[in-house]
């Protein structure tokens, strides 16, 4: 008996059935409905009252900000880790868990770690530097194949999942930021929990020749934070929709093959925050919209120690690290989509398909 044919059946109606689950699935939708119902099940009415929003479109889903307490006027809302038992902590953390990867998740739970560092350093400041005073907040209902979103966010991190009739998955904006920078004293000396961002954008720029440096350098003064930042405080509804930045610098074409790479290494280190079957989504999308239609722009000092800031972006999206404040040891970095922040763009077909229905 030839078993060919029927081995060929067999892997085309394999394909075939893993092609029909990625159509109707998404592994980390999945995983994130979940832990999200899994933490919404433990809360009492007046705490559901603050993580659940019914309503996905919600301004609040949008008004995000990385300060480090909880301020009204900035619009900050959740359920803070603070108002938890210990049980819901452990469950706000699986959700977050749940959206991040390894590296990501070690990266974001080292910046609550610098919360303990700086209340150490400050001993009278007024503001609250507790490692736990961090928010969740959750909009729509959590299912498998419904649509809803999330964020987790509090001093120096926030970060935004939205999630599309269970198939598909945007977590921006994503932002990270340390103060400090690099830790210079005490137990945890040496610390850097967001070093290899600095060090790879730092490689790059330091590889361009003279020539090279008169596009991808466009200014020796650094800006004082990322130029897309969050929305001042008291502003209302959601944020303006970020554009692309001016000048762009030095584009991927003109660099050679050791300097491209270095270029995609940083593109990947801020897309690997998140769990890889999202971030390899992300990283199709900007190889799908042309890497030779992305550019590298840096400006301040070169070294250690000098205040300086980057960005990379492309077609789709933008990626912006500054390290200016407290004499350049306090980062702020970001990941962002111009057309899919808080997933706008999965939710405009979404509504738009809904509509034809």
């Amino acid at each position: 008996m030839n078993k060919r044919p029927f081995l060929r059946r067999a892997a085309l109606l394999a394909a075939g059935f893993a092609f029909s689950i990625s159509l109707h699935a998404h592994p980390a939708a999945d995983a994130m409905t979940d832990a999200a119902k899994k933490f919404l099940a433990t809360l009492k009415p007046e705490q559901k009252a603050k993580a659940h929003y019914a309503d996905l479109k919600a301004d609040a889903r949008q008004a995000w900000h990385f300060i480090p307490t909880e301020m009204v006027s900035f619009g900050r809302k959740g359920l803070p880790m603070t108002e938890m038992a210990d049980d819901q902590r452990k469950l706000a953390l699986a959700l977050l868990q749940s959206a991040l990867s390894e590296g990501g998740y070690a990266k974001a739970t080292g910046i609550f770690t610098l919360e303990a560092v700086l209340k150490e350093f400050e001993k009278n400041s007024k503001v609250d530097r507790n490692p736990i005073l961090y928010f969740v907040s959750i909009y729509g209902t959590p299912d498998a194949k419904g649509t809803w979103a999330w964020r987790f966010e509090g001093h120096h991190l926030s970060l935004s999942f939205t999630i599309v009739d269970g198939k598909e998955v945007a977590a921006v904006p994503s932002f990270m930021g340390t103060n400090p920078a690099e830790v210079r004293e005490g137990p945890k000396k040496g610390l850097r929990v967001l070093g290899v961002e600095e060090d790879l954008g730092r490689e790059l720029v330091k590889s361009l020749s003279a020539e090279q440096r008169k596009a991808g350098i466009y200014a020796d003064k650094a800006p004082a934070d990322i130029i897309t930042a969050a929305g001042p405080a008291g502003s209302k509804g959601p944020p303006a929709k970020i554009t692309p930045l001016s000048p762009e610098g030095i584009s991927y074409s003109k660099l050679n093959g050791a300097q491209q790479e270095l270029l995609k290494k940083i593109v990947a280190e801020y897309a690997n925050r998140v769990r890889s079957d999202v971030a390899k989504g992300d990283l199709a999308k900007v190889a799908k919209a042309g890497w030779e239609k992305t550019s590298f722009a840096w400006a301040g000092g070169l070294e250690r120690g000098d205040g300086h800031y980057y960005r990379v972006q492309g077609p789709t999206f933008l990626l912006e690290y500054d390290n200016t404040q407290n004499n350049a040891n306090h980062v702020h970095a970001v990941w962002r989509d111009f057309e899919n922040d808080f997933g706008a763009d999965l939710l405009k077909r979404h509504y738009e398909q809904a509509h034809r229905k």
